[in-house]
């Protein structure tokens, strides 16, 4: 069987988010959230966009006001070409007559969006565009191309122009289970012990083998 080295970039191969990050701006839960940078950039040179805390905005000048920043959960997977807007070119008025940039009241001109955050287990699909300080529930899905402008609740998927909930993934009762067990805030070995169950979609086995488990460390 012969060597083979893996190319620099192919679908196969992904970027782990807390292995390449740098920007203080944006802060990676645990280390398994990743993005598919197969046909682009970096997930910091190609998705995040407007975001101050890159190298040369680092170098270039001193923020003026607060910056909004960017959470992403554990287990998160970002599609290739995907696009997070962020707040650094809010500064366009659409309350005022004019809405250009003008340098001398930018200050005035800037509105904040607040945080974005996408948490733990949601998937963003390829092209999804998420506008800025929006929050992406657990487990959500954004579907391939969608325009998100609205908050995503958890374990919902979202589709379209603007997006519009498709379904909800399971039954309220088992995401209000699921949400209950905070399946992403345990400790990896409880996680990985765990995964045949995870990996299923029996809620009420899930539930006894969580208890089975934390009654077994007891």
């Amino acid at each position: 069987m012969s060597n083979q080295t893996l190319p620099q970039k192919h679908w196969s191969v992904v970027e782990y988010l807390h292995e390449t990050v740098k920007n203080p701006n944006i802060h990676i839960r645990g280390r398994n959230s990743y993005y598919s940078n197969a046909w682009t950039g970096s997930f910091e040179d190609s998705v995040v966009r407007y975001l101050y805390g890159d190298a040369y905005s680092l170098s270039a000048w001193e923020p003026q006001w607060e910056i909004d920043q960017l959470h992403i959960g554990d287990y998160v997977c970002i599609g290739a070409e995907a696009v997070i807007l962020m707040g650094g070119n809010h500064t366009h008025r659409t309350d005022w007559f004019s809405l250009y940039p003008f340098a001398d009241i930018i200050l005035d001109a800037y509105k904040a969006k607040g945080d974005t955050i996408i948490a733990d287990g949601a998937w963003i699909g390829m092209r999804a565009m998420i506008m800025p300080g929006l929050t992406i529930g657990e487990g959500a899905i954004v579907a391939s191309g969608a325009m998100v402008t609205k908050d995503v609740a958890p374990y919902t998927i979202v589709a379209g122009n603007p997006a519009t909930p498709v379904r909800r993934r399971f039954p309220d009762a088992t995401t209000d289970a699921l949400l209950a067990l905070g399946i992403y805030t345990w400790e990896r070995e409880k996680f990985d012990a765990l995964r045949p169950v995870l990996c299923a979609d029996d809620i009420d086995a899930l539930v006894r083998a969580a208890a089975d488990y934390d009654a077994g460390k007891a």
